[in-house]
């Protein structure tokens, strides 16, 4: 073989080797992944369950209408009168603690005040440990009231027909006694006397005899009977003026008339 053909031979083997390794290397390239279009999906929807029907004769419920605003009430002038019917009633004792009691409801102790009464007449009752109970009805008009229940104070009016009976005769008149005294009025002025209660030495009722017998210190003693002859107006009078004249002994002030 010439040389010249030895070369083409040579020549056409590297040309056979180099492309068999192109179509080597192309074989043997990884194929890239096939680029895949989305496709678009609709979501997957829950079916809601259909309402069930209203019953035919099931009212509708009315609409409410809107509430109006309160209109604001303007405070009362500082100075506003008091309403017409109220009463102010304070009542207070020299007896302090005294119980106060107005139409027999209990109150409180004095001094107390109430507004819990109209105008009108009310019974007032005060009553304190030794001393004789407090008893007045009273006229309460709209307005303030005072009221004091003095229990130290004598008070004391009282009256007696009586006969005053003489060793010889009798004369007729009246028995009167206030704190200030005890006098028999009468048209006899021999028997007339005004005397201060502590001045009566003796003053008690016989019972037996009806007789009323007041003695006067260093002065008469003088017997008296009831005209209708009971001794029970006797026995009143005597009761009722004896406590007052004990109380004046004691130092209790005399009520001014």
């Amino acid at each position: 073989m010439s040389r010249v053909n030895r070369q083409i031979v040579i020549l056409v083997f590297v040309i056979l080797l180099v492309v068999s390794g192109i179509g080597f290397y192309v074989m043997s390239r990884p194929k890239p992944a096939p680029v895949r279009t989305p496709v678009a999906t609709a979501p997957v929807v829950s079916p809601r369950p259909a309402p069930a029907p209203a019953p035919v004769d099931a009212p509708r419920p009315a609409r409410r209408a809107a509430r109006p605003a309160p209109a604001a009430v303007p405070p009362p002038p500082a100075d506003a009168a008091p309403p017409p019917d109220l009463v102010t009633l304070h009542i207070d004792s020299d007896v302090p603690g005294a119980q106060v009691f107005v139409d027999r409801q209990f109150i409180g102790a004095a001094p107390v005040t109430t507004t819990d009464v109209k105008p009108g007449t009310h019974q007032i009752n005060v009553s304190a440990p030794g001393y004789d109970q407090y008893a007045q009805s009273i006229d309460i008009s709209p307005g303030p009231r005072d009221l004091m229940v003095r229990f130290k104070e004598v008070k004391l009016d009282m009256k007696a027909e009586v006969i005053h009976k003489h060793g010889i005769g009798s004369c007729r008149g009246t028995l009167i006694a206030t704190p200030q005294g005890l006098r028999y009025d009468t048209t006899n002025s021999n028997d007339g006397f005004t005397v201060p209660l502590a001045n009566v030495e003796v003053f008690q009722v016989d019972y037996l005899d009806k007789n009323l017998k007041v003695k006067i210190k260093g002065g008469r003693q003088y017997n008296f009977t009831d005209p209708s002859g009971n001794a029970d107006n006797l026995f009143v009078f005597q009761r009722d003026v004896d406590k007052a004249r004990q109380r004046l002994l004691k130092g209790d002030q005399a009520a001014s008339n």
